[in-house]
């Protein structure tokens, strides 16, 4: 059976049709419910930058997967507002594009603010969050700034910016280079890639690696049919370059703030 909107939001029977997309135009990708995915994708993604959590209302630093888990630093109340709202929103989207939610998967970083934001969506949309339309993705976890940074006040950011626009390959003392974390992203696109097809699917993640994934998927939407090799893997290793990976910051998001990747 295909699962119901919410009964606080109102859907006409016919916006359920799958709308039909002219054959050459289908070719390019796969078909999400109407809605013709990049050429490289199997499914359609959105991203989600999890709500204000208790570590951003205390302005600290939070990166490590084992403090990131700990239930203390998970979302303040205004972050569970946000995330609801996120979850409202991504619902009117999938109504607009005509996409069940049969069809929707929920992936997710392993720390305690983005499963609670999961969690806070998955409800929204009325998909058991323990069921298998909701997976935690261990490669979606935030970028390790390193040990000069942890439970640091989050003013330090900017040294990590500045060494990032200076050399995306360069690594925080003890932490992650920017390139570090689009190979591991790299790789949580290729395990998604791999579950599923033919999905609408909402990545909940952190600050910079949603960055990242959007400098990433980008450029390579950008080179859609021009790149030389078929090969996913091939194609996400070819934007791994300073250019591309040291401009991350202008694809900044808001707590909560939810995107359409590609």
């Amino acid at each position: 059976m295909y699962n119901n909107f919410p009964n606080d939001v109102s859907v006409a029977s016919n916006s359920w049709k799958v709308l039909q997309i002219p054959e050459r135009e289908a070719e390019r990708g796969v078909q999400v419910q109407g809605m013709a995915t990049a050429s490289f994708l199997r499914n359609r993604y959105w991203i989600l930058r999890h709500g204000k959590s208790i570590p951003n209302e205390k302005g600290l630093i939070v990166s490590s997967t084992e403090n990131g888990i700990l239930p203390e630093y998970q979302l303040a109340p205004e972050g569970v507002e946000q995330a609801r709202l996120a979850g409202v929103q991504f619902l009117k989207e999938l109504k607009e594009n005509s996409i069940l939610l049969e069809n929707v998967r929920i992936c997710y970083s392993p720390f305690s603010r983005t499963i609670h934001t999961a969690k806070v969506a998955a409800s929204v949309l009325n998909l058991p969050f323990e069921g298998p339309q909701c997976k935690m993705i261990e490669n979606l976890r935030e970028r390790y700034f390193g040990p000069s940074f942890e439970l640091l006040s989050h003013d330090k950011y900017e040294e990590i910016w500045a060494l990032d626009e200076e050399d995306a390959f360069k690594r925080p003392e003890g932490g992650e280079s920017v390139e570090d974390v689009a190979s591991r992203l790299a790789k949580a696109i290729l395990e998604i890639e791999s579950l599923f097809q033919g999905c609408a699917i909402l990545v909940v993640s952190h600050g910079d690696p949603l960055q990242i994934v959007q400098a990433m998927m980008g450029s390579g939407g950008k080179q859609d049919g021009s790149t030389p090799s078929n090969d996913l893997s091939s194609m996400l290793e070819a934007l791994m370059t300073k250019p591309i990976l040291s401009n991350h910051r202008q694809f900044a998001l808001l707590t909560g703030e939810l995107r359409p990747l590609l």
